[in-house]
């Protein structure tokens, strides 16, 4: 399958068909062809793996906190699709965290706080709430975000 295109050609394709490239290069890697593998593309692709990988959780854990400040801040607009999707999200990052246990070190006040402070914009921006109305620091703790049973009312008005 794999062409002997020289490596310059193989940068272009990166940039033309990155699908087409990342054949090319798995092809090259199984075929033992190291020398004609377009290695800078080929370190940034793989460096950015690790990246999205924590993109991805970050994403959730993002979105498990603006439902719970919209949970917290507008209970009179509390609604199934708001518990369903802080549910998903944990299931989500639960599977994350199973696929790559070492996202897991991202679990720390930083982290927790830089998330918080998008999640916090997020639901200013959605409720139409002043963002002076929520919390500056985040209000819940890393257990609380993954418990299921958080907050209680959450889990015990409208189950799965």
């Amino acid at each position: 399958m794999t062409t002997n295109l020289p490596r310059s050609d193989l940068a272009a394709l990166y940039d033309r068909d990155i699908a087409l490239w990342s054949e090319q290069m798995a092809d090259l890697l199984r075929q033992g062809k190291f020398d004609q593998l377009d290695l800078e593309h080929l370190i940034d692709e793989v460096s950015d793996l690790g990246r999205r990988e924590r993109d991805r959780l970050v994403s959730a854990v993002r979105l498990i906190l603006h439902y719970l400040l919209k949970w917290q801040f507008q209970p009179q607009r509390r609604s199934r699709s708001w518990v369903k999707t802080i549910q998903r999200e944990r299931i989500n990052v639960q599977s994350y965290l199973g696929d790559t246990p070492s996202l897991k070190r991202i679990q720390t006040q930083d982290w927790l706080e830089k998330i918080y402070q998008i999640a916090r914009k997020d639901a200013a921006l959605e409720t139409d709430l002043p963002l002076s109305q929520f919390p500056e620091e985040c209000p819940y703790s890393w257990e609380q975000i993954f418990d299921e049973r958080f907050p209680e009312e959450l889990s015990s008005s409208t189950p799965l």
